[in-house]
């Protein structure tokens, strides 16, 4: 069992599944939110405006600290040369809010590749690969998966920390601001446990100076609210209180698409569309595990959970298979 910092943590959550080689927006927003769980992760450590915690961050943003370079990417611009860096943790996560693209992708590398280096972290053809007209034009994609024993304590231990009663750690407390500032949400978390979660953030906010400082802050920028703008239409699909859903399911269409996998036979019955489903699926290196079976089959791929439904595309000549869609959204 690796012994994980909460942005190594969330990263192993926030990079699962997204495109390795490719700044989409979906990743832009998990690289801020990784970027924000570096301070938060300081915050916890022992706060940002002790005299020991302001000797170490002037350490690292000089170089000075043997914490790993993940760290570095994130204070040095953040620091912009300033010798006061005695601020508020709101101050901080404004100024992660801020940080430009190719400084989130300088990042990104940095702790992939020390995920990489701890082999809990690797990349992987892309599921969209698996794809009817990807596959068959032969175009290759990247993205990371993460290592799936460690991915499942990670979750596994959030959720029960979560949904079960009892006091939550302040490391479980900024992972749930993080899940939902990223729209991550949804991969821990079904539909009927948001409205939990949701009354779970109102009890913090009330109870925890921690999560009463943090809820309401919002570190999305610029085309990212605009996006989200667009997405107003899917309010409905989320039943949780004060409208909060979009909230969790930004951005989770972009990272999550119906993958069309073909078959073989015309009209084949369940047990030879599911073979032929998984035969492509591992021919690509995914790991698959079969949680049910039937007409429409669910299958846990790597570190997410899809519906195996019916489908079939009409042209010249009608092609039969499955659509692979997110247990979330089916």
């Amino acid at each position: 069992m690796a012994d994980l910092k909460l942005a190594e943590s969330f990263a192993m959550v926030a990079l699962n599944a997204q495109r390795s080689l490719e700044l989409t927006m979906a990743k832009k927003v998990a690289l801020r939110c990784m970027a924000a769980a570096v301070i938060l992760e300081l915050n916890l450590e022992g706060g940002l405006q002790n005299q020991v915690a302001q000797m170490r961050l002037k350490q690292e943003t000089t170089g000075g600290s043997p914490e790993g370079t993940y760290r570095k990417t994130v204070l040095v611009p953040l620091a912009g040369g300033k010798r006061d860096l005695d601020q508020e943790l709101p101050w901080w996560l404004h100024r992660v809010s801020r940080l430009s693209a190719g400084k989130l992708v300088r990042f990104e590398r940095s702790m992939a590749a020390s995920l990489e280096e701890r082999g809990l972290l690797e990349q992987i053809p892309h599921l969209l690969g698996c794809d009817l007209y990807f596959h068959s034009a032969g175009v290759s994609i990247k993205e990371y998966r993460s290592h799936v024993e460690e991915y499942a304590r990670i979750t596994e231990f959030l959720r029960a920390d979560v949904l079960e009663d009892g006091t939550m750690t302040d490391q479980s407390v900024c992972m749930l601001w993080l899940l939902r500032e990223s729209g991550c949400m949804h991969d821990l978390f079904s539909r009927n446990e948001l409205d939990q979660v949701t009354r779970r953030m109102v009890s913090l906010m009330q109870s925890r100076p921690l999560a009463k400082t943090l809820y309401p802050l919002r570190i999305r920028r610029g085309f990212e609210i605009a996006v989200k703008q667009l997405l107003q239409f899917k309010k409905r699909a989320v039943s949780t209180q004060a409208g909060s859903g979009v909230n969790f399911l930004f951005p989770i269409l972009e990272r999550s698409q119906a993958i069309f996998i073909d078959t073989e036979a015309m009209l084949p019955g369940p047990e030879a569309r599911l073979r032929d489903v998984l035969t492509r699926l591992e021919s690509k290196g995914h790991r698959v595990r079969v949680l049910s079976k039937g007409q429409v089959p669910n299958l846990k791929i790597d570190n997410l959970v899809y519906e195996a439904i019916p489908h079939a595309v009409y042209g010249r000549v009608p092609i039969h298979g499955v659509r692979l869609l997110p247990k979330h959204l089916a």
